[in-house]
């Protein structure tokens, strides 16, 4: 066979994905803060794109709504003569300072008495508006046309490593020690536990081991108590030390917390050597204890969530659904000045490919708010129970459902309920949240979703008492009677989920609280 090159003819269909369209696919997934970050990025590289003002119009246009608001006469448009005039009348309407005639007419208008109702303070200097507003402008951060920070005014925060730094001097005379105590602060974790290895340190630094102790023995003395740890255990037995109160009998309970965790508070009895009394006296300092010393100094931002719909109730009945306006993005397009570039005959090509990216944009904006209308209304309606009685009412869902229901594919959906929240009056919820498995009902009866059988389990173990703790078997006879048909491994796999001990666990627990709190 012949080795030729030849040329044919194919005719093929294929579904290709074009880039804009994946970038309308990523659009519909991105959380708010994402969204207002790619947006300034396409802002920032299309100048037809802008951000409107506060009162929603464009640039050029709020310039022209500013020309009407003060009333611009045709003779004085294109000159500065009315500007001042208008600025010389408004001052000399409001900052007159004529005496007693402008006193007087403020006075009749805005029903207000400016005289002095402390005779007896002194004056020395009189302060008449147009000084006031000179000197607010003069302040830090209040420019001209800015907005007056306040948290210019805010006082920083300092941060842990800056909190030892400032100590360490007083604990380590010897420079050579602060340099050793200095590398020991840079690897310290966000919880005040030390990550080093004390034979690496030393050898790095050229130190000896006794020394390397020697220093962070003294760096635990520092505040706060418990910092440079190397271990939970070794934590809480510093704060024991500076309390004088790590005994033979503590510092046996500290070198056993695995068996604190699982409650065995029978065999930490016999290693202490303590009575049950004693015992839970220990128990009560030790949860006075800070694990986490560090904590108290992080610097990180709590971000609040931003409900991206907000649902209430409605005056006719039924529910309310809104997109919430505070994440809704906003972008428009300068028409006007494509047209005043292009009539020109200038880069008419990088102004048509431009116009036609901001028009996408826009329009996958609106797309991508339509789609969250719909899914969000959807979900509404099918948790209506839920919204009205709380969680126990939640009804089992899942993608296809509201699929279907909103003519769209289920991974249109799923893209749609990531990362997003929904107000309610049950509080916010993810949209995700919403969506949990069926769970069969006894003799036939209508399904639970688990999130609601959750709950039931959650609510029957806070109810139990000391005496008549709940076993995994009774409450999968309590779910039967209360129509949820449950299998005792997935009571148990739930249990563990939402962190709750088991039955014998929950009796020692139950039962030593109930001294504690009769003592």
């Amino acid at each position: 066979m012949a080795l030729s090159a030849n040329l044919f003819l194919r005719q093929s269909q294929s579904l290709v994905m074009t880039p804009q369209l994946m970038q309308s696919i990523q659009l519909l997934q991105m959380t708010h803060f994402e969204l207002t970050q790619f947006i300034a990025q396409e802002v920032e590289k299309n100048p037809l794109l802008e951000f409107p003002s506060n009162d929603g119009e464009a640039g050029d246009e709020r310039a022209a709504s500013d020309d009407d608001q003060y009333g611009r006469q045709p003779e004085d448009a294109g000159s500065d003569d009315g500007a001042d005039n208008r600025a010389e009348a408004l001052s000399s309407e409001w900052y007159d300072n004529g005496g007693s005639d402008s006193s007087s007419r403020l006075t009749d208008e805005l029903d207000a008495n400016y005289t002095n109702v402390f005779p007896d303070d002194s004056a020395p200097q009189r302060l008449d508006a147009p000084e006031l507003v000179g000197q607010w402008k003069s302040m830090p951060g209040s420019a001209e046309g800015a907005d007056y920070d306040l948290d210019d005014f805010v006082a920083g925060q300092v941060s842990l490593r800056d909190h030892l730094t400032q100590q360490i001097p007083f604990v380590l005379p010897d420079t050579s020690d602060r340099l050793i105590a200095q590398n020991f602060v840079d690897q310290l974790d966000d919880a005040g536990y030390l990550q080093a290895d004390l034979v690496e340190t030393g050898e790095r630094l050229g130190a000896s081991l006794a020394k390397v102790e020697h220093v962070l023995a003294a760096l635990q003395t520092l505040d706060p108590p418990g910092v440079f740890a190397r271990s939970l255990a070794e934590c809480l037995a510093i704060q024991l030390k500076q309390k004088d109160r790590y005994d033979p009998a503590m510092q046996a309970l500290v070198e056993n917390l695995e068996l604190l965790a699982r409650r065995d508070f029978a065999t930490l009895k016999r290693l202490c050597g303590v009575d049950e009394e004693d015992l839970l006296d220990m128990l009560g300092e030790i949860r006075q204890l800070n694990p986490k010393p560090g904590s108290g100094f992080e610097t990180g931002v709590s971000e609040a969530i931003m409900p991206d719909v907000v649902v209430r109730p409605s005056a006719e009945g039924g529910w309310l659904v809104e997109l919430n306006p505070d994440t809704l993005p906003r972008v428009l397009v300068n028409q006007s000045y494509f047209s005043r570039i292009t009539k020109n005959g200038e880069d008419h090509a990088f102004l048509s490919e431009c116009l036609q990216s901001a028009n996408w944009l826009t329009r996958s904006l609106d797309q991508r708010a339509k789609t969250i209308m719909k899914v969000a209304s959807e979900i509404v309606r099918q948790q209506d129970a839920f919204l009205l009685h709380g969680v126990d009412h939640l009804r089992p869902l899942n993608l296809k459902t509201v699929a279907e229901a909103i003519k769209m594919h289920e991974s249109t959906v799923s893209r749609v309920t990531s990362n997003k929240y929904m107000l309610t009056p049950r509080g916010l919820f993810e949209l995700k949240y919403f969506f949990t498995v069926s769970i069969g009902a006894v003799e036939g009866g209508d399904s639970h979703s688990a999130e609601a059988v959750r709950h039931k389990i959650r609510t029957l173990i806070m109810q139990e008492s000391p005496d008549a703790v709940l076993s995994d078997d009774d409450i999968v006879e309590m779910l039967k009677k209360g129509g949820v048909d449950l299998a005792r491994r997935t009571v148990a796999k739930y249990r563990e989920a939402m962190n709750i001990a088991s039955s014998v666990q929950r009796r020692r627990e139950k039962r030593a609280l109930a001294k504690v709190a009769g003592f």
